[in-house]
Formats: C-alpha cells, structure tokens, sequence
C-alpha cells in the first residue's frame, strides 16, 4: 500500500497495542462491528473520514472497514493525531491514513485533498473542514455524494448555517445531536479529557485555583462541573441568559469575560466562536494566567492579539507558549490554542467515544438505507437509534431497568383516566 502520509511505520506495534487497550472500554462499537462483519451494510461504498486519528477513532474504522466500507483517513485537527496509532491503521489494517502529530497548514490542507481524491460517496467530519472543502474547490464530486456525518458541536453550527445559506446540496447526519453523544461525549468525555491535558501540560494543581469557562453548552458544563470537583472555583461567563441563569443556579459565579480576566488564575473556552477570550482580556489578566481552548477551532482566543501585545515569547514546557508583555506580566497559552484535550493529552475516554462512534456508525447505515429520500439538510439520527446505543451501553454496563407493564403503557396511552 502505498497511498499515506503518516510519521513513522515503525509505531505500528505499539499503535496496535494501544488500539487494542481501547477496544476494550468499547463494547457498543465491538457489537456493531460483529454485525457489520456477518451483513456487510457498507459493501463497496467508498467513505472518507476527517476525524481525530486517535486509538478510539481507529476502532470506528475498522467497524468501517468491517462493513465493508473502502475508507479513507484524514486527520481534523494538526495537533489530534496519535502518530503510533496512524502508523498501525496503515501497517496492519491497510487503511490509507494522512495524519501526523503537529503537520503545519499546508500539510493539513494536502491531506484532507487526499481524503477528497478518494471521490467518496460518504464523507464523515469532525469540525466540517471536508464538506467546506469539497463545497469551495470540489464540487466535481457533489453529484456522487450519497451524505455525510458530523460528529462536533462546531460542525452542525457550519453546516446549519451551508443550509441556511442554500449552499448544502447534501444531507447530513449531525451525530452531534444525538443524546448518547452530547449528553455524554461533550459532557463526561470532554469534562474530563480537557481537564486531563491542562494538568499535563502544566503539572499545576486545580484545587483553590480561580477557573473561568467560557460558555455553558454541553461541553462547557462538563469542564465546570470536573473543574469544581478537583476543588477550583469555577466561574462562567455566557451570552444566553438561559444557559447563564442555568450555571448560577449550579453553583457557578457568572460575570463577563472582561471581569472574569481580573480574577481568573485559568481561563478554558469551549464556545464554538472567535474571540471569546480577546485583547482587553489580555490586558487586565494576572501575572502567569493560563489560557487553554477545548473548542474545535484555534479561533477562541485571540492569539494574533496576544502575538501582538507580547514583547518575548518562550516555550517554558512543551505544549507552553508563554508571552511576556511589555509590563513583565506572563500569559502561558496552552497548546497553541488548539483543542487542549487532543493537543497535550489523549482525547476523549474509550468509554464515551464508544457511544459516540456507535452513533458515527450507524448514521452511515442510515444514509444509505435512506439513500435518495433525504432532502438537502442536517438531520438527527432517528430517537429509536440512540436508545438502541444506551440499550447496548447499559446491558455492557451490567445494569438492568425496568420495563413498563401492559397496565401502565395503557395508562400512558389513554386520555379518560384522570384525578
């Protein structure tokens, strides 16, 4: 096989092992794959994934692979990419992958063209770059094009706004939407995963630190809520009054960013916006402040900004960008400002991206049962489709629920009954 651009061949092994560890904490995904080995849904049908190439995501592939789908791998983010476990989709899947740990703008852009010359007829994205791409430069490849899955927040809000614009001439599957994945992915997974690389990239200790979390999604709940539980004081900031009274009502204090910079001693954003954390945020924060992004994009905080106000900027530890300004205070960027949880750390828990990853599965078994009937929009996977997941993930669990009797469905379906 020669069609791939990943780091070294010679991480195969360890890709492999570290693949396997993961399976484990995967039964939903492992049951799915069983099926999808016996009926081969995916027979033939050439798929191109733009995912974050990480021991959880290789599993996905294989079920992929499993369902007989001819698949290509590309990586969503520069920084996401688990170098071994690239190394061992090409040695001992043959799936053809393009990703490599810190790969700069051009290479990100030549690997998702490489996704793209596949000619897929299903496209799954983390962040949306793939559909962007193939609407902007490859529309050559739109009449083919059965649908797509979009596994990211930042991603359904790009793709909602293609259809509102008109520009989206495909359905898609915002596996985003579904329960067992926002409920549990964006708020367990990234709770803890984001947490996880600030600690590693900077070995501080959260207990009596001041965190300030940018917005109240999903996402955001779960980083407030894990922040708390390590002993910070969490503060919130927000532009929906809904979801602000919602963190006050939490426990959390909730002000603006510009008055949350005066205090904050960590600052996280998860908004799927830009500039959440800007210049005059910049200008009144602490000495040592630590600044970190778990949104999809490097656009949540203001870096041009903060390149612009320093006067030295030096790399303390890696995955440390520490800018001096011109009043000697420090600003220690985590990451580049990329995604925090992939950038230092390992992403998401096996446990919770198996959910997520069922849903990335059988959304593809979707489009193509549907193929033809869907209109060019973003759609939900179907509710019986996410209680099927919690269904697998509860019996993986070990854990037994009750079921309605005939006398209380009656009850549930009747209208005469009252007081």
């Amino acid at each position: 096989m020669a069609n791939y651009d990943v780091k070294d061949l010679r991480l195969a092994d360890q890709g492999r092992q570290r693949i396997e560890w993961a399976a484990q904490e995967m039964p939903v995904l492992r049951l799915i794959r069983e099926r999808f080995e016996a009926e081969r849904p995916l027979a033939g049908l050439r798929m191109s994934a733009c995912l974050h190439v990480t021991a959880e995501t290789a599993n996905l592939a294989r079920t992929l692979v499993a369902g007989g789908a001819d698949l290509v791998l590309v990586a969503s983010n520069p920084l996401s990419t688990q170098d071994d476990v690239a190394a061992a989709l090409v040695q001992y899947d043959e799936i053809p992958v393009y990703a490599i740990k810190g790969e700069d703008n051009a290479t990100y852009y030549r690997h998702i063209k490489a996704a793209l010359d596949h000619r897929p007829q299903i496209t799954m994205d983390d962040g949306a770059d793939l559909v962007t791409t193939m609407l902007k430069e490859r529309r050559d490849l739109l009449d083919q094009l059965v649908g797509s899955t979009e596994e990211t927040t930042t991603g359904v809000i790009r793709l909602k706004a293609m259809a509102k614009d008109g520009v989206l001439t495909f359905p898609v599957v915002a596996v985003n939407d579904s329960l067992t994945k926002h409920l549990f992915d964006n708020r367990y997974g990234t709770g803890q995963s984001t947490l996880d690389g600030v600690i590693r990239a900077t070995n501080i200790l959260i207990a009596g630190k001041t965190v300030v979390v940018g917005g109240y999604g999903w996402c955001s709940k779960g980083i407030a809520m894990r922040a708390k539980g390590l002993g910070a004081d969490v503060i919130v900031t927000e532009i929906d009054p809904i979801k602000a009274l919602e963190a006050a009502m939490d426990g959390y204090r909730v002000m603006p960013m510009v008055e949350a910079a005066r205090v904050g001693d960590i600052f996280i954003t998860a908004t799927g916006d830009i500039n959440v954390i800007d210049a005059e945020d910049f200008a009144v924060m602490k000495d040592g402040a630590i600044v970190a992004n778990s949104g999809h994009f490097n656009v949540e905080i203001n870096i041009p900004a903060l390149e612009q106000m320093a006067v030295e900027k030096r790399q303390p530890r890696q995955f440390v960008d520490q800018y001096v300004l011109r009043d000697g205070r420090r600003i220690n960027l985590l990451g580049e400002g990329r995604l925090i949880n992939l950038a230092s750390a390992e992403g998401h828990p096996s446990a919770v991206m198996d959910m997520s990853f069922a849903n990335q599965a059988l959304a593809s078994e979707f489009l193509l049962k549907n193929r033809g009937q869907l209109e060019p929009r973003v759609y939900a996977l179907p509710a019986e489709v996410d209680r099927e997941i919690a269904a697998l993930k509860l019996a993986a669990m070990g854990i037994r629920i009750d079921t309605l009797t005939p006398e209380q469905e009656q009850y549930l379906n009747s209208w005469e009954e009252g007081t």
